[in-house]
């Protein structure tokens, strides 16, 4: 279960952290301005939607941190390790899971941008 009061005093900090009023972050992460001010009171709990808008439009917030003030604010940045050449060296995972059968493999990949572009990639 939240504790309201502790839940309120991290998303003031939030809110002071980028120097924000009440009403510019409502606007921001999309709700009500009596929202925030229902919630920083204690008057209201924080829905899941809630805590969902603000870890959208704020990434170093951390959940557990928000949540129930375990981990850090703002979230440390992961820094990538660089070559000679100073670009930086992307972790090594897979990033599509193995299939069942090797016989497949990927001939074009299309990427949608949010202002309705895209950028499509195709085997050579």
């Amino acid at each position: 279960m939240i504790n309201s009061d502790d839940f309120a005093m991290r998303l003031q900090q939030v809110i002071d952290y980028y120097t924000d009023s009440a009403s510019s972050f409502a606007d921001t992460i999309g709700v009500q301005r009596s929202s925030i001010s229902h919630i920083l009171s204690g008057r209201n709990k924080p829905s899941l939607d809630f805590v969902l808008k603000v870890l959208s439009s704020y990434p170093e917030v951390e959940l557990y941190w928000l949540l129930n003030g375990k981990g850090e604010f703002p979230a440390k940045a992961i820094t990538l390790t660089t070559e000679k050449n100073n670009v930086p060296k992307i972790p090594q995972r897979p990033l599509i899971p193995p299939t069942e059968t090797n016989d497949k493999s990927i001939e074009k990949i299309v990427i949608f941008y949010t202002d309705g572009t895209f950028k499509e990639f195709i085997k050579n």
